[in-house]
């Protein structure tokens, strides 16, 4: 009989049965923890737009908050980001930034009401293996941080000029 070394047919098939068993169990956590990830990021993206709509307002602005008036677009993230003003890096002024996607809407200031701005953060894969977040994350001047239900659950967004920017159908972020 001739001394074989080696691995047999069954040890390898062990092996590999093994590593499929750790793999299903690691990949789904990994997806997960990008996720959560991301809304960690739009939540702080939010707080960075929050910031840079105020100091806009106090230094270029003249009591009017950056974008165009009446319109949920990205016209006030380019203009935070603009060359001139650098309140925002690049990525954020361009609307896209760790799987989000950023939109804005601000009303001009009256002899009777303030300006008043809102921003959205909302995933740009909502659901499946490959979904970049959980939630619609949202901020409006007060400064609250509001989120939604589901990602798949969009705000109801409001720019009246008499009565200002509301976020509705969220609710609070916890931190």
């Amino acid at each position: 009989m001739k001394n074989q070394k080696g691995f047999s047919l069954i040890e390898l098939l062990i092996v590999v049965v093994i590593i499929g068993i750790i793999a299903a169990i690691a990949i789904p956590n990994l997806l997960a923890s990008r996720r959560a990830a991301n809304d960690g990021s739009a939540i702080s993206s939010l707080r960075t737009l929050h910031g840079a709509q105020m100091t806009y307002a106090a230094t270029y602005g003249a009591g009017d908050y950056a974008g165009s008036a009446g319109s949920l677009d990205n016209t006030g993230l380019a203009a935070l980001a603009a060359a001139n003003v650098n309140l925002v890096d690049g990525s954020l002024g361009s609307g896209s930034k760790s799987g989000f996607q950023y939109i804005g809407g601000r009303t001009a200031s009256t002899p009777s009401a303030p300006a008043t701005f809102v921003f959205i953060g909302y995933p740009l894969s909502p659901t499946g293996v490959t979904a970049t977040g959980t939630h619609h994350f949202g901020i409006t001047t007060d400064g609250v941080i509001l989120q939604t239900a589901d990602a798949s659950t969009p705000f109801t967004v409001g720019c009246p000029t008499a009565v200002g920017c509301s976020l509705t159908n969220g609710t609070v972020v916890g931190n």
